[in-house]
């Protein structure tokens, strides 16, 4: 990806892990931080400040919901949510600083790789909140404190309950192929989705470019959002989905809408989204405090019971009901090699997917 301020570019030298079975390349500047607990100062230094302006590629719901949490945990420190895919949000960071203009506080993204840029270019902040120090593992969160692992999910496939019996639903992204699966499939693009992006990368090194190839000769109903297939899966305009974000599939059928979710026997994606800080936020003691509470195990419980996403903070607990990540079966993440590769991918996806 090219943003006339902040863009993907060649590897640096040396490796940073952050997500689970993955490991990052980035510019290790110093050592972290030391741990930073919320302090009453902290609380009044952000309310001072009056906002915190928040980027992220979470679905709108439940980055509202987390907005609405953290807003009745600290009265007075509204936050501004701005929701779009995380290919938006770096093109729009990167295009902000490239004018001199600092208006994002803390960011979210779905495509991992774009932490390893911003740190490359030394915009985020060193931060370490104390819950991220105490209990979260050392492969989720960056050596020098820069950010570290929000949410953690998988890219699924999934189908509508009405329109498919359980005994026929596919079981795998090879079962896709059939041509009984003409017409009835809907998917994500890598080009706005920091999720299918991730997804893309790990289908295209453990399946090959032969089955998007094969994928794409089944009438495709082509989408934006990861958010977006599990809401055409649940309106019946397609009776599958190849990708999409697990999250919403469990919000929605433990609303009781007819969706059910399916664990690819070659893996399922994983997928991870961290959060950091900017250095030059124009809110930096709201950022801290956010970050701090993003991270905290009340907000990721929250997430979890709520949101439907996973996380990796040792005191919360999966819901009951929902399979636990320790028995699914998951491809590997490696969020250097999307920051590489991500462009060639994007490109030669289109290519196969026009709309």
């Amino acid at each position: 990806m090219k943003s006339s301020g902040i863009s993907r570019r060649g590897m640096l030298k040396g490796s940073a892990a952050l997500a689970v079975g993955a490991t990052f390349s980035t510019r290790v500047v110093a050592a972290a931080p030391p741990a930073e607990p919320v302090t009453p100062a902290l609380i009044e230094a952000a309310k001072k400040e009056g906002q915190v302006i928040y980027y992220t590629s979470t679905d709108l719901p439940v980055a509202e919901k987390l907005a609405k949490a953290f807003e009745a945990k600290y009265p007075g420190i509204p936050v501004r949510v701005e929701r779009t895919g995380a290919e938006r949000v770096f093109q729009r960071i990167g295009q902000e600083y490239s004018s001199n203009i600092h208006a994002v506080d803390i960011v979210n993204s779905s495509d991992a790789a774009h932490f390893i840029v911003w740190k490359r270019d030394g915009v985020l902040a060193p931060y370490v909140p104390e819950e991220v120090a105490k209990f979260y593992p050392g492969e989720h969160k960056d050596p020098d404190g820069q950010f570290a692992s929000f949410r953690v999910w998988l890219s699924i496939i999934a189908y509508n309950t009405n329109l498919v019996k359980a005994e026929d639903a596919p079981r795998s992204f090879a079962d896709l192929l059939d041509p009984k699966w003409k017409g009835k499939i809907v998917k994500a693009h890598p080009g706005y989705s920091g999720t299918i992006m991730t997804a893309t990368y790990q289908m295209q090194r453990d399946l090959g470019w032969e089955y998007f190839e094969k994928l794409a000769k089944q009438g495709i109903m082509q989408v934006q959002s990861s958010a977006d297939p599990p809401k055409k899966l649940d309106l019946g305009e397609r009776a599958v989905m190849a990708d999409g974000n697990e999250y919403n599939i469990f919000q929605m059928k433990e609303a009781g809408r007819p969706v059910e979710p399916v664990y690819a026997t070659e893996g399922s994606p994983l997928i991870i989204g961290p959060n950091g800080v900017f250095k030059a936020a124009p809110h930096p003691n709201a950022a801290r405090l956010f970050q701090s509470f993003s991270l905290s195990r009340e907000a990721q419980q929250l997430i979890i019971d709520v949101g439907g996403l996973r996380s990796v903070h040792s005191q919360t607990q999966e819901k009951a009901g929902r399979r636990p990540l320790k028995d699914i079966k998951t491809m590997k993440d490696d969020a250097a090699a999307v920051e590489k590769e991500g462009e060639a991918i994007k490109a030669r996806y289109t290519r196969l997917f026009r709309v």
